[in-house]
């Protein structure tokens, strides 16, 4: 597939329930966790927006693409709204990437290495590590939107990697980061304030 570099999509649809707020407005670094993602995201794609109900603040600075289907379908249901945004704007772009609001630490060259992937214009490329895949860090084809809007009316149709069964798909591996407090899995992800703290121990020590 080309090399232009795909439009991103920060899903922050979820409820953030154990982490009690909003976890893209929370402290991080010099800014927020969005704005620290955005930072990590802009030199690898070609614009940012961010999957977000329209009762969630967000600085003005952020194009918010909100759910197209009712009731909160989880990341799958940001995936479709963001791959119909992407149809209707962008109508010659064939991918977009997607990643976490709660995962400060995905590498500098995912979106360069899902795209190497991506080896036809219909592979979903997705990123792994530790033995484990991680759909929401995807780079999805717009050509899925039809399929993925008609799987998810099916209000048991829910699982990444039940959907992802339906395609072909690709995963691509990394390798934990060795930091001066231990190795890090570059796809963790932040679902409580003990783990916000962690992170953040983290990061301080990578400065």
């Amino acid at each position: 597939m080309t090399e232009v570099p795909p439009p991103a999509l920060v899903l922050a649809g979820g409820r953030s329930s154990r982490m009690g707020s909003d976890k893209l407005l929370l402290p991080f670094g010099s800014g927020t966790l969005l704005s620290h993602i955005a930072q990590r995201l802009a030199p690898q794609v070609s614009e940012v927006a961010v999957n977000a109900p329209s009762s969630m603040p967000l600085p003005p600075a952020f194009r918010r693409v909100p759910d197209t289907l009712p009731g909160q379908p989880g990341p799958l249901g940001g995936v479709l709204a963001g791959l119909h945004d992407i149809a209707a704007r962008q109508p010659g772009t064939s991918h977009l990437l997607t990643v976490p609001s709660d995962a400060p630490f995905f590498p500098d060259d995912l979106a360069a290495r899902l795209q190497a992937a991506a080896s036809a214009p219909d592979i979903i490329a997705v990123a792994s590590s530790e033995g484990r895949t991680h759909p929401v860090f995807g780079l999805w084809p717009v050509s899925a939107a039809d399929d993925l809007e008609t799987w998810l009316t099916e209000p048991d149709n829910r699982r990444l990697s039940a959907f992802l069964a339906r395609h072909p798909t690709v995963a691509v591996h990394w390798q934990s980061v060795e930091t001066p407090v231990g190795p890090l899995d570059p796809f963790i992800n932040l679902n409580t304030p003990d783990n916000l703290e962690a992170a953040r121990r983290y990061l301080e020590a990578m400065r």
